[in-house]
């Protein structure tokens, strides 16, 4: 039996988003969101669900920092609701939303657990949506006002920032395929609304630097592994495509200052534009103190015509699936992160989100035996251990996540919690992924 020990300064964390977490959302001067808009609309979220309530950790964070302090985690990734802090997106401060993340950041710390935050995971206030959203240049620096705020406020308590969560759902899940708020459908939106993300990642950046905020800033990019089904070239081209979808079309700007052409050309054949303005590709190529990868899934495709945006189908070759119904890919992890090292250079890397989705039950003890779950982290913290020996700079692992709770347009049906949430009563009682992720962290690795 092969032992794989971790080093002794590598991260463990958990992760969670505050719209899907907090609940509370018309209590301490919060505004509206797009996701309250969005969830509100009928037909938009399985089950007509709402992050109305959620786990309602705005009053239980306590209780949640205690299973993270028992779990031994290192550091916890949690994001800010801008409409807490600017309940119009604008204008004037809500202190009492202030106030809140303070009492969760100084308990994180009484706790011995780094805070690691999200600016933007997905909750534009309304307000701003109502005045163009991310398709206006505004937003942006309204955004970067917000950040500013922030900063100061936390400046030398929170030592880990990250712009953005996910932009590729930001700008093309949102906008184009319509799946998350604001819902709309179109190609040119979901390019304008990426890029203007990108510039405000990069504008946050530079006003991180010039106000001398102590610690590390990035961003975190959701990448995919696709590979083509044969040698065909159509194959190999159509499966290039659908993976520089979520991978080159935001990882090449963040740090090489270009979109990828071929993309650029694909969706200029199909009428979308890049509005890049004079300085923007500058902006966004500010440099960063480490980079987060979300990753969960890969998959084989084949060339089909008029498939999709990319003439792209995907091919089941016989991968086990998760309840979500995403391909069990361990090794897909370490092509993607071996990828990401040497195409982008020696920044430092985390997984700021890695998990996986079962229909759990509790069982009469208050105990869930989540076996699927277990094996999908083992098998994953193998290759990171992989990459690690490869030489990769990983340097932490926070897994999605430590609560159920509200799966976006998937409502409460989806669980990714190492932590089950009964959303009856809203108790939390840790399933066996959470004790298979303890042992291994207390132990410094785990046998193989």
């Amino acid at each position: 039996m092969a032992r794989l020990d971790f080093p002794q300064d590598f991260v463990w964390g958990t992760a969670t988003a505050s719209y899907q977490i907090e609940g509370a959302v018309q209590e301490g001067g919060r505004g509206p969101s797009i996701w309250d808009t969005f969830s509100h609309t009928p037909g938009k979220v399985v089950g007509g669900d709402t992050g109305d309530v959620a786990c309602d950790s705005y009053h239980r964070y306590e209780e949640d920092i205690a299973l993270l302090k028992k779990l031994g985690v290192k550091a916890y990734r949690f994001s800010i609701a801008w409409p807490r802090i600017f309940p119009k997106g604008i204008g004037e401060v809500n202190q009492e939303g202030l106030d809140y993340y303070a009492r969760v950041v100084d308990a994180l710390l009484a706790a011995g657990i780094q805070p690691c935050v999200t600016l933007y995971h997905w909750d534009l206030p309304q307000a701003l949506q109502d005045q163009g959203g991310w398709a206006s240049r505004s937003t942006i620096d309204a955004f970067v006002k917000y950040a500013e705020t922030v900063f100061q406020a936390f400046n030398g308590k929170i030592k880990q920032w990250i712009t953005f969560n996910e932009t590729w759902c930001v700008s093309f899940l949102s906008n184009t395929l319509g799946i998350h708020a604001p819902g709309f459908k179109d190609l040119q939106l979901g390019v304008t609304v990426a890029h203007h993300c990108l510039v405000a990642h990069g504008l946050t950046v530079k006003k991180f630097r010039e106000l001398g905020i102590q610690g590390e800033i990035g961003t975190t990019h959701n990448l995919n592994w696709c590979e083509p089904h044969s040698t065909s070239p159509e194959d190999a081209e159509a499966a290039r495509r659908s993976r520089a979808w979520n991978n080159e079309w935001f990882m090449d700007p963040t740090f090489k200052g270009t979109y990828p052409q071929f993309l650029v050309d694909w969706f200029r054949a199909k009428g979308a534009e890049v509005p890049i303005e004079p300085g923007d590709m500058e902006t966004i190529a500010q440099k960063i103190d480490f980079i987060g990868i979300n990753f969960y899934t890969g998959n084989y495709g084949r060339y089909k015509e008029n498939e999709g945006l990319f003439d792209y189908e995907e091919v089941q070759v016989g991968f086990d699936r998760t309840d979500i119904g995403w391909n069990v890919y361990p090794e897909a992890l370490y092509k993607t992160l071996k990828w990401v090292h040497e195409e982008y250079g020696d920044t430092p890397i985390y997984i700021t989100e890695n998990g996986a989705c079962y229909d759990d039950e509790l069982t009469a003890d208050n105990r869930v035996h989540d076996v699927k779950r277990t094996e999908y982290y083992r098998k994953h913290f193998v290759q990171c251990h992989r990459l690690i020996s490869s030489g990769v700079p990983l340097k932490g692992y926070f897994a999605w996540s430590l609560l159920d709770n509200f799966e976006w347009a998937e409502g409460y049906r989806k669980r990714f919690g190492i932590v089950y949430t009964d959303y009856e009563t809203l108790a939390r009682h840790p399933k066996d992924s959470y004790y298979f992720i303890r042992q291994v962290i207390a132990d410094g690795g785990f046998d193989v």
